[in-house]
């Protein structure tokens, strides 16, 4: 019988993305705290633009756009935000999105399959991504469940499970 296998991939929905500054772009246009204050959040090429007048006001848009990334699915472990920094007479954050699994961190994910995994369970790092296999989909189901309640600063989507 042929191995099964799963690939474990970390990826951001982008139309969810745009949904989600768009939602926020709107709260802080209709919001009283921000009228006036010059407070905006959009996209400037692939990160994301947050401006206000006070380095409060850049934060607490950032936290408007937090949440709405939350109410749409978007793991906060998928949005590196930067601090306010002067420019001008305006504050403004930079954030960006990751996208895919950086080599670090797929090193630490295949040495924790390693180390608790169950044995006879194989990973291998294929670009941004890691594949998992094994004779046992039972194995995988618990590899499944160790990298869910593992602690990483990376959000993990498990896909094309055979």
């Amino acid at each position: 019988m042929a191995d099964s296998s799963f690939d474990i991939v970390s990826k951001v929905d982008h139309q969810e993305a745009e949904n989600a500054l768009n939602q926020a772009r709107k709260e802080v246009e209709q919001r009283y705290d921000f009228k006036g204050t010059g407070a905006s959040v959009e996209w400037s090429g692939e990160s994301i633009l947050i401006k206000a007048n006070t380095e409060e006001r850049a934060k607490a848009v950032l936290d408007v756009f937090q949440s709405k990334l939350i109410k749409r699915g978007i793991s906060l472990k998928s949005l590196e935000s930067g601090e306010p920094f002067a420019s001008g007479k305006e504050f403004r954050i930079v954030c960006t999105l990751k996208d895919g699994i950086s080599s670090e961190n797929a090193k630490k994910i295949s040495k924790i399959i390693r180390d608790q995994g169950p044995k006879g369970v194989k990973s291998q790092i294929q670009g941004d991504e890691l594949r998992v296999q094994s004779k046992s989909r039972d194995d995988l189901q618990s590899v499944i469940a160790l990298l869910k309640s593992s602690d990483l600063d990376v959000d993990l989507q498990f896909i094309n499970y055979r």
